[in-house]
């Protein structure tokens, strides 16, 4: 049996649905309350960040003026991309539920995020996208070290 807020993500996504978008709701918890929510809004802004997930710890982070979201709970209709489990690392979430998974959303057509979680595990020189590194020349201050500096002294 599903819990409220995981009833909560489903009926999101189920309403995007029925509005065009993609069948992804996202409900954000903290102590009991449901603090923000998210849909997927890609077809509405053309925006490939427009993740129910990213969208909800976005409305959070917004709300209470925080990037550090710890101590909230993620339910998601779906299993996070990579895109969205990265924002949840980042904002410091460590509890996430989900009831549909990546092949589950394989299978009904939905996205590459199996394809993706498989190329990130392949060494950098072995991914799909090709990085290449290009260090800052001598001559060029280091934002890095400009962040330390002004960490340590501002």
């Amino acid at each position: 049996m599903l819990d409220r807020y995981m009833e909560r993500a489903v009926q999101l996504a189920l309403d995007n649905v029925k509005e065009g978008g993609g069948p992804f709701g996202a409900v954000l918890v903290k102590d009991g309350e449901i603090v923000a929510e998210g849909v997927n809004e890609l077809h509405k802004h053309h925006d490939i960040s427009g993740h129910a997930e990213l969208l909800a710890i976005r409305r959070a982070q917004q709300k209470f003026n925080t990037l550090d979201l710890s101590g909230f709970t993620m339910y998601a209709s779906g299993e996070p991309c990579p895109m969205c489990l990265t924002a949840i690392y980042f904002s410091n979430i460590t509890d996430v539920y989900y009831c549909q998974s990546i092949d589950d959303a394989e299978k009904a057509g939905l996205g590459r995020s199996k394809e993706i979680y498989e190329n990130l595990k392949k060494e950098r020189g072995e991914r799909e996208i090709v990085m290449k590194h290009m260090p800052l020349t001598v001559d060029m201050e280091n934002p890095f070290q400009k962040w330390v500096d002004y960490d340590e002294h501002g």
